[in-house]
């Protein structure tokens, strides 16, 4: 059976594969994760830009990395995931 996670945005289950990982790392920088691999507390999310504005506007992606997020780091991931620079 395959490992699932729960995206932080929709809260909704999916299979480890489905999902994006973002990860906090020991540097204190936020990235997108897309081998699952990175050193660092991670969150997921699915690969759908409503995904991540919902876990960046309520702010459960902070939480759920343990880090303060700002505007900037946040439009940076959109942007990332929209360009499909993983």
């Amino acid at each position: 059976m395959a490992p699932t996670r729960t995206c932080v945005g929709c809260r909704e289950s999916s299979s480890k594969g489905g999902l994006l990982r973002i990860v906090h790392s020991a540097d204190g920088g936020v990235q997108l994760d897309p081998d699952g691999t990175a050193p660092g507390r991670g969150a997921y999310v699915h690969r759908r830009a409503a995904c991540l504005e919902a876990a960046g506007a309520e702010g459960v992606l902070a939480r759920a990395l343990r880090t303060g997020l700002g505007p900037d780091e946040l439009g940076r991931l959109r942007d990332q995931m929209r360009t499909g620079a993983l």
